[in-house]
């Protein structure tokens, strides 16, 4: 699959050959949805926490005696149905984390990459640098390749004005090649590659 490459000017500068193997393959959805999910739950805190009734701070003793009272059995003022007691099967901090094989994992990204160029939202930039660190000025080269929603990926290293530029612009994240992640691809409209992050991409999946 060839593609044209741009400047960040919006000018052209040549044609790159994309891998089909990487970026020609049928996008499967339940794959994707697996890699997705996985990420999402890696990345939950699971810091809820709700006090049992081990957790109260009030008397253990028993509320009143056992009969001649006509009221029910009660024992602990702890206990979950009383104001004040304890949570019932309440949330608890724990890790939400579960396991995906490396495989499906690797394939998700390939699928998500093959998704953006099924759909024509790959753009290829020869260098993303700027001689200076200026949010106008890369908004106005944003604008130049009619992107206001995108996802870029850089090379191993990114250009440092070109990161600082980019900041603050609102649905424009900025990633180097080792960050590349299905959720990030898939939750902006458009993918950003420069030429180092695609052949750092062929070279990974070789």
């Amino acid at each position: 699959m060839d593609i044209n490459i741009k400047t960040l000017a919006g000018k052209d500068a040549g044609k790159v050959e994309l891998s089909d193997e990487i970026f020609g393959l049928d996008p499967r959805e339940d794959i994707l949805q697996r890699v997705v999910r996985w990420q999402l739950a890696k990345k939950q805190q699971g810091t809820h926490q709700a006090k049992g009734r081990a957790d109260i701070a009030r008397t253990g003793a028993k509320m009143y005696k056992q009969k001649g009272t006509g009221r029910a059995r009660h024992h602990s003022a702890r206990a979950p149905q009383f104001r004040g007691g304890g949570k019932a099967h309440g949330p608890v901090a724990r890790s939400h984390e579960h396991d995906l094989p490396k495989k499906v994992r690797a394939l998700g990204l390939k699928h998500a990459l093959s998704a953006k160029a099924k759909a024509s939202s790959i753009i290829v930039i020869d260098e993303l640098k700027l001689e200076e660190a200026k949010t106008k000025s890369l908004i106005a080269n944003l604008k130049s390749l009619g992107l206001t929603n995108a996802l870029v990926i850089g090379g191993a290293e990114l250009d440092a004005n070109f990161k600082l530029a980019a900041t603050n612009i609102p649905n424009i994240d900025v990633l180097p090649v080792q960050g590349i992640n299905v959720y990030d691809i898939l939750r902006r409209g458009t993918l950003v590659l420069s030429k180092a992050a695609v052949e750092a991409l062929e070279e990974r999946f070789k």
